[in-house]
């Protein structure tokens, strides 16, 4: 079925008369479904670990609007908590983990080959996906990319400039080295047992890479993505790729060529027009609805849609959002934006 399925479609570099369509943490809180059963899994990280419970969240979205692709429930931070930091999450405030700022830090942690077994649920998860999901939807795995995920294992949360980890790079480079690479080595075993579970293409989130500039950015969020690009089509030619550098402006540029991704995720701090001539001339590109849509909903929304699907109607594009669906939003826009895509 693959071939016929709308998102590989496009992937592959086909352009279509209608765009797929997903959306970035389309199984969340701004559904009622989603929150009666993270009730019932007691918290979010449980929520995850529970293979019959992610896959009905995952699930639920596909129910409720028939999206083109349908992306594991999982979470970027799985993988240090699979590495042996400690990893809870703070109700309204988001994630905490122990930090990584000593060497002696770094040395408790396990080897990436040592991940599988406590990740053995995402997988089973990504089973239960693959049988379950209908036929013309596509399934998608992810990962955070090395650099994100350093950040939180660095600062021990979330942090709006993202200061500690660039301290750290500064302060001790051999340090942040061995984090990053450690991070990269695990994310491509992460990622390949995704691929092996079911998983029809993965995606490669870098949320925080736009607080990179110049060199750090090739070093620190290009080539690590490169690294996993390749090593993945390696051991699963023919499974795409979706990178997503977030907010890297002006880096969008070429970073399909420079990576091996199929597909660039474009936030919303681009236009359209400067995408379509500047990042889609290399190759599929995702994007980009600004998620406050989701919010406010009305004329304004049918009018960016439109906007975004006849900009880049002349090559491959997935439609998305430019960043994640926020809990405050409406279902009922998330259906309007569906049904302009679609032309319903």
């Amino acid at each position: 079925m693959a071939e016929t399925k709308p998102l590989l479609r496009a992937l592959s570099g086909e352009t279509l008369p209608t765009p797929p369509i997903w959306m970035m943490r389309q199984a969340g809180r701004y559904l009622p479904e989603y929150r009666e059963t993270r009730a019932q899994a007691g918290d979010f990280l449980s929520l995850c670990y529970n293979s019959d419970l992610a896959t009905e969240v995952t699930l639920q979205p596909i129910r409720r609007y028939g999206f083109d692709a349908s992306i594991l429930f999982a979470d970027i931070l799985l993988i240090p908590d699979a590495l042996g930091a400690d990893l809870w999450f703070v109700t309204g405030e988001g994630p905490r983990l122990s930090t990584i700022t000593t060497e002696s830090d770094f040395a408790k942690l396990k080897g990436a080959d040592d991940i599988h077994d406590h990740l053995a649920p995402v997988y089973q998860t990504v089973r239960n996906l693959a049988e379950a999901l209908p036929d013309e939807v596509a399934l998608i795995g992810f990962a955070g990319a090395p650099w994100t995920v350093a950040t939180y294992m660095i600062a021990g949360r979330g942090t709006p400039d993202q200061g500690p980890a660039h301290q750290l790079m500064a302060e001790n480079v051999t340090l942040f080295e061995a984090l990053i690479d450690r991070l990269t080595a695990s994310t491509i075993e992460y990622l390949s047992m995704q691929i092996r579970a079911g998983a029809e293409c993965v995606k490669l989130f870098d949320s925080w890479a736009g607080s990179l500039k110049g060199e750090a950015f090739l070093k620190y969020a290009q080539a690590p993505a490169k690294r996993i690009i390749e090593e993945i089509k390696d051991r699963h030619p023919g499974v795409p790729i979706i990178a997503f550098p977030r907010e890297v402006g002006e880096n969008y540029v070429g970073f399909a060529n420079a990576t091996g991704a199929d597909c660039v995720a474009l936030d919303n701090s681009v236009s359209p027009e400067w995408a379509a001539a500047n990042v889609q001339v290399d190759g599929c590109v995702q994007g980009n609805l600004k998620s406050s849509h989701m919010v406010t909903g009305g004329q304004a929304l049918i009018d960016e849609t439109r906007h975004i699907v006849e900009a880049f109607k002349n090559g491959p594009h997935i439609f998305n959002l430019g960043h994640g669906i926020t809990p405050d939003a409406d279902p009922a826009n998330v259906q309007l934006m569906i049904d302009t895509v679609r032309g319903a």
